[in-house]
């Protein structure tokens, strides 16, 4: 997104922060309900221009969306809604992926709420290379050909009573409404938002062999100390690995060697 649609979509992350702050309102409930306005709006391409058209007037759109939604959702999603539709878009679908990022949000926030986000983060990261190194359920997960019902099935068969609630849904939503998303990019995207929460970042970092817990300390507070931020490590084994050990932090990739310099400045820093 840029322009204008940036600045919407700062302002909707701020609202849903302060309605899902309120213990009134039921950040799981208020993610089903986001999720099902990011489909009708998906859908209704002619709705969607017209509660983002530049020439109409924002309250007037507004409105539209309170009488459209006002006895679908609850009263707090029809006023986020209502108040994303009085910002100014720069394209009538950013509106669409800016809904449909406020709804996963809001289900990490419940994550959040309950003490499980550390475990939803890691759920994520597993389910992804799980799909990455099965290409008959990848097959399956992706087929255009596939009913939205089959899919959820499989994915209740995965998931269901082996993962929270909030990986489910997360999953779920990804897979039987893509949008336009490969797998492996929504996956991506889940995890990032997952860090965010907690304003860290996420490293991925895989090893020859597992890494202790001394050593997972170790390289989490060397890299927060590196990045300037907190660190979330999404840990893999791979025998064949060069260097003992790969950290990928975003588009950088930092190898076995300078990871042991990093380890042990900050060895030196602890003292």
């Amino acid at each position: 997104m840029n322009g204008a649609s940036r600045e919407a979509l700062a302002a909707a992350r701020e609202r849903l922060d302060a309605l899902t702050d309120s213990t009134s309102v039921d950040a799981g409930s208020l993610a089903d309900e986001l999720a099902a306005v990011t489909a009708l709006l998906d859908r209704e391409v002619s709705l969607r221009r017209v509660l983002t058209d530049p020439a109409q007037a924002g309250e007037a759109k507004a409105e539209l969306a309170q009488r459209l939604l006002g006895t679908q959702v609850s009263g707090p999603a029809a006023d986020l809604v209502a108040g994303m539709v009085r910002s100014r878009w720069s394209q009538s679908r950013d509106l669409v992926d800016a809904l449909e990022e406020l709804a996963d949000t809001a289900d990490l926030t419940a994550a959040q709420k309950a003490g499980k986000l550390d475990d939803v983060e890691d759920e994520l990261f597993r389910f992804g290379r799980i799909v990455s190194g099965s290409t008959e359920l990848r097959a399956a997960l992706t087929d255009r050909k596939a009913t939205t019902s089959a899919k959820s099935e499989l994915l209740r068969g995965l998931l269901g009573g082996r993962a929270q609630a909030a990986t489910e849904r997360l999953v779920t939503r990804l897979v039987t409404a893509p949008r336009g998303r490969s797998l492996e990019s929504g996956l991506e995207s889940l995890s990032k938002l997952a860090a965010e929460r907690r304003d860290r970042m996420v490293a991925i970092v895989t090893s020859a062999v597992p890494l202790s817990d001394p050593q997972k300390q170790r390289l989490g507070a060397a890299l927060a100390k590196l990045y300037g931020r907190k660190m979330h490590l999404n840990l893999d084994v791979d025998p064949e690995v060069l260097g003992g050990i790969r950290v990928q932090v975003g588009d950088e990739v930092i190898n076995g060697a300078l990871v042991d310099r990093i380890e042990d400045a900050s060895r030196r820093l602890a003292g």
